[in-house]
């Protein structure tokens, strides 16, 4: 059907949108004839909005003359109308200076960068932190806490890290440490989290069987490592955004979506990182869960050396400034990416 749209169709159907985004008003002929310069009349502008609707690109709410965009409006929207849009010098500036005055070490990336990403955007938003099973082992180390402990800390490639305090058993030395530490990492280092399984562990037991507790120990590390909670990788930010856009006067609809993000599962769901790093926008019913299917979701996912570890994502009213939503994404995402790297991930 969208190609059933000449270039005056799109005119207009492009006029509505920008103005319905700007004002959450609906729109009539005349505010187009007076706002956009398209030459033609209000009869002519009224036809045209009747042949949109008949398409599906644009609704008329019951109470008023004018017209707001359909989901099927927003996508085509989306997809054949708007134009790119750059953030200004300021965001951009603010941005960076957000992560550099703010994020001091890998633990706050993730949290930080929810709360400057509802601060851009005006919207909430959901940070998706590396996930184990994009994960790979990185190393394993001992550390030298006091006469009898030592600080076990395991490492892996997307920066998360566990660490355990461990009582040195009678007779073991750093020296002992230093090798159980080095037939781990030889053989581990590289590898995904699921892989290290089965014959491999045993194979690691035999090669430390002198020292069954420390072994014991370093698998504790590994379970915990990759046993992180599902709930404890979504930062959420400006959840209270929700309350100051018009659509969302309604309580039950705002609890609705309050209900979908305190679903941790669900958002991990949604949020699981796709295979492609481009940006992805989903416009209501679009969405597969029935809690957003009122709302719009800009998703993009940010990588570390090629490889695709977490999600990036905006949700807000189908009413949202599309082109500058990407274009935080795609802005944030390369910021995010850089930051992983300052700390040597």
């Amino acid at each position: 059907m969208a190609m059933t749209l000449d270039e005056r169709k799109r005119k207009v159907l492009r006029a509505i949108i920008d103005d319905y985004i700007g004002t959450a008003e609906p729109v009539g002929s005349r505010t187009i004839v007076r706002r956009y310069e398209l030459g033609v009349s209000p009869a002519t502008i009224r036809n045209e909005m009747a042949d949109l609707e008949m398409l599906g690109y644009l609704e008329q709410p019951h109470t008023s003359a004018g017209r707001i965009p359909s989901a099927k409006g927003y996508r085509f929207y989306v997809d054949c109308l708007m134009d790119p849009q750059s953030l200004s010098a300021h965001e951009e500036a603010l941005i960076r200076q957000w992560y550099d005055t703010r994020v001091k070490e890998v633990n706050q990336v993730f949290q930080e960068s929810a709360k400057l990403l509802s601060r851009i955007t005006h919207h909430v938003s959901l940070v998706l932190t590396p996930q184990i099973s994009q994960c790979t082992f990185k190393y394993l180390q001992f550390l030298p806490f006091d006469e009898r402990k030592v600080l076990g800390v395991m490492v892996t490639d997307t920066g998360l890290v566990e660490n355990k305090l461990i009582e040195i058993p009678a007779g073991i030395s750093m020296v002992d440490l230093q090798h159980i530490a080095e037939v781990i990492n030889n053989q581990l280092t590289g590898l995904r989290f699921d892989q290290i399984r089965g014959e491999l562990l045993a194979e690691l037991h035999r090669q430390v069987i002198k020292h069954p507790l420390l072994f014991q120990t370093s698998l504790d590390l590994l379970r915990r490592t990759s046993q992180v909670q599902r709930g404890e990788k979504v930062f959420l930010g400006g959840t209270t955004q929700l309350f100051s856009q018009p659509e969302f006067k309604d309580p039950e609809k705002v609890k609705a979506i309050l209900a979908m993000l305190e679903e941790d599962q669900l958002l991990y769901d949604i949020l699981t990182p796709a295979d492609t790093e481009e940006v992805h926008v989903t416009i209501g019913t679009e969405n597969k869960f029935s809690g957003i299917q009122q709302c719009s979701m800009v998703t993009a996912t940010y990588a570390i050396h090629g490889k695709t570890i977490g999600t990036i994502a905006v949700l807000g009213p189908t009413r949202m400034e599309y082109a500058k939503m990407i274009s935080v994404m795609q802005f944030m995402t390369r910021q995010l990416t850089e930051v992983l790297k300052k700390f040597g991930l």
